[in-house]
């Protein structure tokens, strides 16, 4: 038996369509306030529903009863938000800590944690969060493997950050030449699920990116060649981006733009030896923006 800890989320949610396609049983820890579109969701997919939080040891020590490995992809962020009950500190930091004692209390083996990644080095709350989760894990004892992954295709290719497709209109932050490796959900989630079953990543840390880093002026490019329009670009500089940080006062927005200056910064990971691991084929760029446009 496998705990899936959030399991509605953008990520946590393909894990268990990959769990439940291949046929291994599993639970989902969900909040008395979750979907319950997406709670049904889970329940027809196979999944034994077990309702807590990670606040809540006593919920913790109930869903992870029986499990031998749990993949956590929580986080606040962003949808889940809430000042002072569910925020960076209850839920990134302490929450997903008292996950890891759990398990270990409660004999599970196996933790696997998504992270981000290692170039999203600048010092925020959600940074600083995760850090120190991955540090508490590999103290733990338990076996691990900490996915880090680059800028999701799906948040930061959106108008949720200003990346509006269908108007032809792009923020960009940074100067736009800045390699990144951009990655989809759906392989974070299938590199989660075979992490599962693949001795080479245990007690690994795992930088995961696309098959190719490109600079957000390349996609840019690519979308201009699928739509036939030119795009309306807007530049957010470093400094600006300072300023807006030093102006912050609520720990969401400051995570928000302190990924926005690393994504001004670039994020260019290598994939070659990792895929030697795994045996499945990553998403490029192109092939997302086709799917875009297809289902637009």
């Amino acid at each position: 038996m496998l705990l899936v800890v959030g399991a509605t989320g953008m990520v946590g949610s393909e894990v268990c369509r990959l769990l439940a396609s291949k046929g291994m049983p599993f639970r989902a820890l969900v909040r008395e306030t979750s979907d319950p579109a997406k709670v049904e969701r889970l329940r027809d997919q196979g999944a034994k529903i077990v309702k807590g939080t990670l606040c809540d040891p006593a919920s913790l020590k109930a869903a992870c009863q029986g499990a031998s490995a749990v993949i956590c992809t929580v986080s606040a962020m962003p949808f889940c938000y809430l000042p002072g009950a569910n925020d960076i500190q209850s839920v990134d930091l302490e929450g997903v800590n008292n996950l890891i004692d759990a398990a270990k209390t409660n004999g599970v083996k196996q933790f696997i944690y998504t992270s981000f990644s290692g170039n999203l080095d600048r010092d925020f709350p959600l940074r600083n969060a995760k850090r120190a989760v991955e540090q508490h894990l590999k103290e733990s004892g338990l076996v691990y493997t900490i996915l880090r992954p680059s800028m999701f295709m799906e948040v930061w290719l959106t108008p949720a950050v200003g990346f509006d497709a269908a108007n032809a209109k792009a923020t960009i932050y940074g100067t736009g030449d800045q390699p990144i490796a951009w990655i989809t959900i759906k392989d974070v989630a299938q590199f989660a699920v075979e992490s599962l079953t693949n001795p080479a990543v245990r007690n690994k840390v795992l930088e995961l990116g696309g098959p190719q880093s490109i600079s957000p002026h390349q996609v840019i490019k690519l979308f201009e060649k699928a739509k036939g329009k030119t795009f309306e670009v807007t530049y957010v500089s470093p400094e600006a981006l300072q300023a807006q940080y030093d102006g912050a006062t609520d720990p969401m927005q400051k995570s928000f733009i302190g990924l926005m200056a690393c994504y001004a910064a670039g994020d260019p990971i290598e994939m070659r030896a990792i895929q030697k691991n795994f045996g499945f084929r990553l998403t490029p760029v192109k092939e997302h923006i086709e799917q875009v446009i297809a289902t637009a």
